[in-house]
C-alpha cells in the first residue's frame, strides 16, 4: 500500500517521514491514529515531502548523528555522510565520524576507515582515544591482529595522539586472542618505552602470552616488576602462573607462587588447587599434594572429581590402593572415572579379586555403570601378567552379564596371546571378533604382524599385511617397521628394501626406527656403502640420527680400522647436540687399544670426561687390556687401584686381565695375591680364572 521513492538525499520518502515523525518536531503533523488510513495517506501526500525535506536543508552534524544511528545500510549512510559534507560552512562532527566508523567496522570496511582517518586529520577534526579503540577491537574481531598493532604505531606517528594504556590493553588482548603470543612482549615494551604506566591487567596479558609459548620464566619475572610501576599482582594473574608452572613440571615454584597468593590475600580458586595438586601427583609426592587437599577443604573449598582423581591415581600408581580405596569411601558422588582408576590399581598390583569385587559388589550396587574402559582394564592386566585364560574366563562373564565387548577388548587379548606366541588362540578371537560382526583395526593386525616377523615368520606375516590392505584397513608406520625388521632378519635386503618403498609412495613418512632397521642389517652384512646411503637419505628426509644410528656406524668403521672416520661420527654427534653414550664411547677406546692406540684411547677419554662423560667398568676393561698388551703393565694397575675412588667395581673380566697379566710375567704370587684381594672384595672367579692358573702351572712344569 505504501509506495517508497528516493528524495534527493537519496533515502525513502517512508524513512523521511518516521525521521520527521521520531526526531525533527521542527515539522508539524497531525497526530497519527493506530489504524487510520486516512492519516497516512494525507502524511505521504507530495507537499509533506517537500515540507521535510526544507525542515533537513541544510542538515546539522546532530541531525546526520540521528540519521547514522538508524539501520541504514552503509552505501546509504556514506551517502547521506558525502552529501551532508558538501553543504557549504558544514564540518563533520567527531560523533559523526565514530557512527560511521562504527558501521564500516561492522562490515569490515577496512580501507574506507583509513580514508575517513584520513580525511579526520586533513579536517583538523579532534582525535579521541575511543575511536582507534574501537577501529582496533574490530581488527581483531576480524582476525588481523597486525593491523591493530599497526594502528596504535601510527597514533604516535601519523595522527600525533599519545595513546594510554587502553589502547596498548587492547592492542595486547588482541594479540593473545590472535594466536600471536610472541608480538606482545615487543609492545609492551615500547609502552614502558614511551613512558605508559601499564596496569595490572597489562601485566596480566602480557605474562599469559609468555606463558603461550613457554616462557614462563619471562612471565613470573614480570610478577616481580609489577611492584615497580605501583601494581598489585590479583588472584587472576597467580592462578595463571601457577598453572604454567605446574604444567611445566615445576611444582616447587607453583607452591612458592600459592603460599604467597595466601600472604597477599589472593583467594585461590578450585583450579588452582587442582594445577598445584596434580602436578605433585605427577611427580610422585602424594602425601604433599594430601595434605594440600586437606587444606584445601579447610578452607571450605569442595574438592572436584578432578581433585580426587589426581590422588586416586598418585596412592595407586605407588602401590597404595588401600589409601586409595580409603579415600573413595569418602567421596559423596562417586563416578565411574573414580571406580575406574582403582580398579586399574588393583589390576596393576595384581590384586584381580578385589578389583572384580570393587567391580560387581560396589561400583554396580551403586549404581555405577561400567564401561568398556572398566572390562578392558581388567582384561589388559590380566594379559600382561600373562594370565591369558583368566582374561578369557573374565570376558566370558563379562559376556553373561549383559557387557558387550568392543574392538579394544579383543585388540588387547589378541597382543596378549601374540606377545606368547599363541598364535593359534590369537585366530580364534579374531574368529569371535567376526562372529559379533567386528573387523580387526590397524592396531589388531600391528599386533599379529609383528608377533609374527619377531618368530621368523615372515611369510606368514606378509599375508597378513596383504589381507589387511584388501580389507581397507590402511597399514601405518608400526606395520611397515615390523614387516622391515621381519625381512632385515632373514637377510632380505631387497625385499625390506622395497617394502621401504612401497611405505614412501604410500605416504607413510619413515622414521628413526625404520633407517635404523635397515642400517643395522646392512652394517651386520658388511654392506657398509649401502648403509651410508641410507643415512644420507636419512638426512635428507630430514628425520634425526639418534644414538643407536651412530652407535651402528662407529662399531662397523672400528672393525674396518677407520678410527679418524669415528672420531668425526662422534664430534658430528656434538654437533647434533646429541651427547654420544658411553657405549659408543667404548667402541672406540676399545677399538684404539685393539690397534695398539691406547695413547689416542687415553686422550680421547680425557676429551669425553671434560664434556660430561662419565666412564663405567667396560671402558677401564679395555684400557686395562690395552696397556697391559703394550707392555705398560704399571700403568695398568694404576688404572685398576684408581677405581675404588672412582666408585666403580673391578668384575671378573678386569681380575682375569691382571691376572694374566702377572701370570704372564712370571709373577705367580702377585697373581695370587690380587686373586685373594678380589675375593675379598666379591669376586668370584670363573672358569676363565682357573684356565688361566692351569696353564700356567701346566706351562712352568713343562718348562721344568
Amino acid at each position: 500500500m505504501l509506495k517508497t521513492f528516493k528524495s534527493s538525499f537519496g533515502f525513502s520518502r517512508t524513512l523521511l517521514v518516521c525521521i520527521k515523525i521520531q526526531s525533527f518536531p521542527l515539522c508539524t503533523t497531525t497526530p497519527l491514529g493506530k489504524n487510520d488510513d486516512t492519516e497516512w495517506e494525507n502524511l505521504l501526500k507530495p507537499y509533506d515531502l517537500k515540507h521535510l525535506q526544507r525542515s533537513l536543508n541544510p542538515i546539522t552534524p546532530s541531525q546526520l548523528c540521528k540519521l547514522l544511528e538508524l539501520p541504514l545500510d552503509v552505501p546509504t549512510s556514506m551517502d547521506l555522510f558525502e552529501k551532508a559534507g558538501l553543504q557549504r560552512g558544514y564540518i563533520h562532527s567527531f560523533h559523526v565520524y565514530y557512527l560511521l566508523i562504527d558501521k564500516l567496522g561492522n562490515v569490515g570496511e577496512f580501507k574506507m576507515i583509513d580514508k575517513l582517518l584520513k580525511q579526520m586529520k586533513d579536517e583538523g577534526c579532534v582525535f579521541k582515544e575511543s575511536l582507534f579503540i574501537l577501529i582496533m577491537r574490530y581488527y581483531g574481531k576480524a582476525g588481523l591482529p597486525g593491523q591493530a598493532t599497526r594502528l596504535l604505531l601510527d597514533m604516535w606517528g601519523v595522527y600525533c595522539f599519545e595513546p594510554t594504556f587502553k589502547s596498548y590493553n587492547v592492542v595486547l588482548e588482541i594479540l593473545v586472542a590472535g594466536n600471536c603470543p610472541k608480538v606482545a612482549p615487543n609492545v609492551f615494551y615500547d609502552m614502558l618505552s614511551r613512558g605508559i604506566s601499564p596496569t595490572v591487567y597489562t601485566f596480566g596479558v602480557v605474562m599469559k602470552a609468555f606463558c603461550m609459548v613457554n616462557e614462563v620464566d619471562s612471565a613470573c619475572s614480570l610478577l616481580r616488576d609489577m611492584t615497580k610501576h605501583g601494581c598489585v599482582p590479583n588472584s587472576i594473574i597467580y592462578q595463571m602462573l601457577i598453572h604454567a608452572l605446574s604444567e611445566n613440571n615445576r611444582v616447587n615454584e607453583a607452591m612458592k607462587l600459592l603460599e604467597e597468593m595466601f600472604l597477599m590475600g589472593c583467594e585461590p580458586d578450585v583450579q588452582t588447587f587442582n594445577d598445584v595438586i596434580h602436578g605433585l601427583c605427577k611427580a610422585g609426592r602424594i602425601h604433599e599434594a594430601a595434605k594440600l587437599h586437606d587444606r584445601m577443604l579447610l578452607r571450605d573449598f569442595t574438592a572436584d572429581a578432578l581433585i580426587q582423581g589426581y590422588l586416586m591415581h598418585g596412592l595407586c600408581r605407588m602401590g597404595k590402593v588401600d589409601e586409595a580405596r580409603a579415600m573413595l569411601s569418602k567421596i559423596p558422588n562417586p563416578n565411574t572415572v573414580l571406580y575406574n582408576t582403582l580398579i586399574n590399581g588393583y589390576v596393576v598390583s595384581g590384586r584381580f579379586e578385589e578389583a572384580k569385587d570393587l567391580l560387581y559388589k560396589n561400583m554396580v550396587i551403586a549404581g555405577f555403570e561400567p564401561d568398556a574402559f572398566t572390562f578392558n582394564i581388567m582384561i589388559d592386566g590380566l594379559c600382561k601378567k600373562g594370565y591369558l585364560v583368566s582374561a578369557l574366563e573374565f570376558l566370558d562373564e563379562m559376556v553373561k552379564k549383559g557387557f558387550e565387548p568392543n574392538v579394544i577388548t579383543y585388540t588387547i587379548l589378541i597382543d596378549g596371546f601374540c606377545k606368547q606366541g599363541h598364535f593359534e588362540e590369537a585366530s580364534k578371537v579374531v574368529n569371535s571378533m567376526s562372529a559379533k560382526g567386528l573387523s580387526l583395526n590397524t592396531v589388531g593386525y600391528n599386533c599379529l604382524i609383528g608377533a609374527l616377523c619377531k618368530d621368523g615368520k615372515i611369510q606368514d606375516a606378509l599375508q597378513m599385511y596383504g589381507e589387511m590392505s584388501s580389507k581397507g584397513c590402511k597399514p601405518d608406520i608400526y606395520t611397515f617397521n615390523s614387516l622391515i625388521y621381519g625381512l632385515c632378519k632373514n637377510d632380505k635386503m631387497e625385499e625390506a628394501l622395497g617394502l621401504y618403498r612401497d611405505m614412501l609412495l604410500e605416504g607413510v613418512i619413515a622414521n628413526t626406527v625404520t633407517y635404523n632397521t635397515l642400517i643395522h642389517a646392512f652394517l651386520r652384512l658388511e654392506l657398509i656403502q649401502q648403509a651410508d646411503k641410507l643415512v644420507g637419505e636419512m638426512r635428507f628426509r630430514g628425520c634425526p640420527l639418534d644414538n643407536i644410528t651412530y652407535n651402528g656406524l662407529i662399531k662397523a668403521l672400528c672393525k674396518t680400522g677407520a678410527t679418524e672416520k669415528c672420531l668425526g661420527l662422534i664430534e658430528q654427534m656434538f654437533g647434533e647436540e646429541i651427547f654420544p653414550s658411553i657405549n659408543s664411547c667404548n667402541i672406540l677406546i676399545n677399538s684404539f687399544c685393539r690397534t695398539g692406540k691406547v695413547n689416542d684411547a687415553l686422550q680421547f677419554l680425557r676429551d669425553m670426561i671434560q664434556r660430561g662423560l662419565t666412564p663405567d667398568i667396560v671402558t677401564y676393561n679395555s684400557l686395562i687390556n690395552g696397556l697391559c698388551k703394550m707392555g705398560r703393565f704399571q700403568e695398568a694397575l694404576n688404572l685398576f687401584n684408581g677405581l675404588q675412588a672412582k666408585g666403580i667395581h673391578p668384575d671378573a673380566v678386569t681380575y682375569n686381565t691382571l691376572i694374566s697379566r702377572y701370570c704372564y710375567e712370571g709373577l705367580f704370587n702377585d697373581a695370587c695375591q690380587l686373586l685373594f684381594k678380589g675375593v675379598s672384595n666379591g669376586f668370584i672367579p670363573n672358569e676363565i680364572t682357573w684356565s688361566i692358573l692351569i696353564n700356567y702351572f701346566v706351562k712352568k712344569h713343562q718348562r721344568e
